[in-house]
């Protein structure tokens, strides 16, 4: 070997964010003019830079170069020791590569950013916002949840209680809402409220939210029920003053008949007149009356002997009618999805978090339809363990509200391993269950970023259960 190198010095300490340098001195040992050519490898590489890349010596001189670290202040900046090393390929014999190695310490920071999914909720009786919590800091996240409002007008339930994000990861708590009054008439209140997550040793996390209560019956109800028990009474009253009198006839009808049938007088009458039959009126005979009625219900009847036809079958309800009828009772960002698992075909469609295939059962998914509301719009394409990405850098893309697939239901195709999927607005977090793994955990995109979920390509395994969130 025809070169001598020193790093100086060879472990360094580094702050996210900030800049570290060290000097890397070579010396070429040879006999001949040599040019060396630096390249730094590792995992610190993509935000190591070397200056300059190349150096020319003659025999044995010496000459100096700087290694630059800045790690970016983000999750990819791994606290702790990081080993880095630097490639040295001689010019004139490029087989006798030189790498030495130092370390670089990054030093631990925390960042956690909260918000409200969505940050205003309507009801009567309870809300359901949901919290997200991402840990953009580069060492795992502890920390506590609890909600606070004026006048304590408002109870707090949050599943979990208590949450552990790792860096880069991001998790969501469920949180149910209920006001301690009932409003039962009247129009809605709007009631501000607070969640804060509580880390140790550091200032709590405050995130601003309403809860808009709604009034149990409206306005409009009570008035009208007012309005009628007021007719009501009125009717009674008038009714009571102004009741009609009923007088009865027969008595006067039966002092009439008792005068008429007293004894005549002894004393000589007068003969009385002949009789004369007093004519009537000819009775008309009734005409029958047609029963029409009748006579078109007895020719009607006929029509029963026809055989009724069978009613066709339900369809099976797709993700984008399941997201339109959520996103019709529920404000706030939805997205709805269902698995075409292999041997059994579609599934229902599910949303916002719950498990859309199978776990445990060894059953791959081959096809999944995607519909979001509120998101403008999904796209994703899937990736097969046999043949990897079908349709190449082909996206299947599809607006809110409207159905998007992937995959592939036909038995000639395999199953997937994997998928990639992005939301036109926001962020969407996928956490897949691949074959012998289990749930790899819940990853999120940066708003409008793409996202990868599924088996690391190389190791081709199934996937078999997924679960999607926006």
């Amino acid at each position: 070997m025809s070169l001598w190198t020193s790093l100086e010095p060879s472990s360094v300490t580094v702050d996210p964010g900030s800049r570290a340098t060290v000097r890397l001195r070579v010396r070429n040992t040879g006999d001949v003019v040599d040019e060396y050519r630096f390249e730094p490898v590792g995992a610190v590489a993509p935000w190591t830079t070397v200056e300059p890349p190349t150096l020319r010596l003659y025999p044995g001189t010496t000459g100096t170069v700087e290694l630059t670290f800045a790690p970016p202040r983000t999750p990819d900046a791994t606290a702790g020791p990081n080993p880095y090393a630097v490639r040295i390929t001689p010019t004139e014999h490029p087989d006798a590569v030189t790498v030495p190695e130092g370390n670089l310490t990054v030093t631990p920071f925390t960042e956690v950013r909260a918000e409200l999914v969505p940050p205003t909720v309507k009801g009567r009786f309870r809300g359901r916002p949901r919290l997200a919590v991402d840990n953009i800091g580069n060492t795992r996240v502890t920390a506590s949840l609890s909600g606070s409002d004026t006048g304590d007008r408002l109870s707090y339930d949050l599943q979990p209680g208590s949450v552990q994000i790792e860096p880069g990861r991001a998790v969501f708590v469920d949180t149910t809402l209920r006001p301690r009054r009932i409003i039962w008439f009247g129009s809605k209140e709007e009631q501000p409220y607070t969640l804060n997550v509580q880390r140790s040793g550091a200032v709590p996390l405050s995130v601003d939210g309403t809860f808009v209560q709604r009034g149990f019956l409206p306005r409009w109800l009570a008035t009208a029920l007012s309005l009628t028990v007021a007719l009501a009474i009125a009717f009674v009253m008038i009714w009571l003053a102004y009741k009609p009198q009923v007088r009865s006839l027969a008595s006067e009808k039966v002092a009439q008949a008792d005068v008429n049938t007293l004894a005549p007088s002894p004393s000589a009458t007068p003969a009385p007149p002949p009789l004369v039959p007093t004519p009537t009126a000819p009775q008309v005979p009734e005409a029958p009356v047609s029963n029409q009625a009748g006579d078109g219900g007895a020719g009607g009847g006929g029509g029963g002997g026809e055989e009724s036809k069978k009613p066709a079958p339900p369809k099976k309800e797709t993700a984008a009618v399941a997201v339109n009828k959520l996103a019709a009772r529920s404000d706030g960002r939805h997205i709805c999805y269902r698995a075409y698992v292999e041997d059994k075909g579609w599934q229902d469609p599910v949303c916002d978090g719950a498990i859309a295939g199978t776990t445990g059962k060894g059953l791959a998914i081959k096809a999944l339809n995607i519909a979001t509301a509120r998101t403008g719009g999904v796209t994703g394409n899937a990736a097969h363990v046999d043949g990897g990405w079908l349709t190449g850098d082909k996206w299947s893309k599809a607006s809110d509200g409207v159905d998007m697939y992937m995959g592939s239901s036909k038995p000639a195709v395999s199953v997937m391993e994997g998928f990639t999927i992005k939301t036109k607005e926001g962020s969407v977090c996928q956490n897949p269950h691949i074959k012998d793994r289990g749930w790899l955990g819940n990853g999120c995109t940066k708003p409008g970023d793409w996202i990868y979920g599924g088996s690391p390509m190389q190791d081709r395994l199934q996937l078999e259960a997924v679960r999607f969130t926006v």
